[in-house]
């Protein structure tokens, strides 16, 4: 596991580092902004331990800090430790996004068995995140998860970032059913995901034969991707070399800040 130790005092880090470096990667860090900054474009760190005082921000202004930053969608506990005989301070923790408050200096059995428990319950957490936002027969985004890429994409591009999206459909899906049964059609469907997978950021499936790709580019870019991905769904065969082949229709659109999206097929 990934741990984020922040801790001003150089000698306490090592110590630290120490009681757990056997059995977790600690990155250490005397201050709360550049802890945050990592946690932020680092998405493996999936614990924070952090001491109340710091220099620059407080533990408890750090704690609330992190969880708005990692959100509900990213497997992630928190650890504050303080020397203070203040009980205040735990109430504040936990009220600020904290999930255990500890005694510093910890005992490091109990150092080490706390961080057990974060690692069991952060990898039971992002099992949970995963059953509840992908389709469980394609792997794409779900449809829960894909409006919730979209709603953040939106505000990114309402800041002035481009933003593109692909709807496509598989052509005659039922007839696909009908004449090879619902396993090869199963087949098609995860075929197609595999190939849209690799072609875009956020891909998703909005339901059935229906697929939704959004990327971060002018729309010359989206259509060129969505030709691509046209022209390699096109070459699949199912069951593969000898077999039947499909066809997409799709559909591509701008995002526009002030009018509505222009659209070209």
């Amino acid at each position: 596991m990934r741990i984020v130790l922040v801790e001003p005092s150089r000698a306490v880090q090592r110590v630290m580092t120490e009681y757990i470096g056997r059995e977790h990667e600690v990155l250490a860090f005397s201050e709360g902004q550049k802890a945050l900054d990592r946690i932020r474009c680092d998405d493996s760190v999936r614990t924070l331990m952090t001491s109340v005082h710091l220099s620059d921000i407080s533990g408890i202004e750090l704690c609330a800090a992190a969880r708005k930053t990692v959100g509900a969608h990213r497997p992630f506990f928190i650890m504050v430790m303080s020397s203070s005989e203040d009980y205040s301070l735990a109430v504040q923790a936990l009220d600020n996004g904290a999930d255990d408050f500890i005694r510093k200096p910890p005992f490091a059995e109990e150092l080490r068995a706390r961080l057990r428990a974060a690692d069991r319950l952060t990898l039971t957490q992002r099992e949970l995140i995963k059953l509840a936002s992908t389709d469980p027969l394609t792997g794409l985004l779900n449809r829960r998860a894909l409006f919730g890429n979209v709603a953040e994409a939106c505000r990114a591009a309402d800041a002035g970032t481009a933003l593109s999206a692909i709807i496509f459909d598989i052509d005659h899906f039922k007839s696909v059913n009908d004449r090879h049964g619902h396993e090869m059609g199963d087949s098609v469907l995860v075929g197609v995901s595999a190939l849209a997978k690799t072609a875009a950021t956020i891909v998703g499936r909005l339901g059935g034969e229906e697929f939704c790709l959004l990327e971060h580019c002018e729309l010359d870019e989206a259509v060129a991707i969505a030709e691509g991905l046209r022209r390699s769904i096109a070459d699949l065969r199912f069951p593969p070399r000898d077999g039947f082949g499909i066809t997409c229709s799709f559909g591509v659109a701008e995002w526009e800040k002030t009018a509505t999206p222009s659209t070209t097929f």
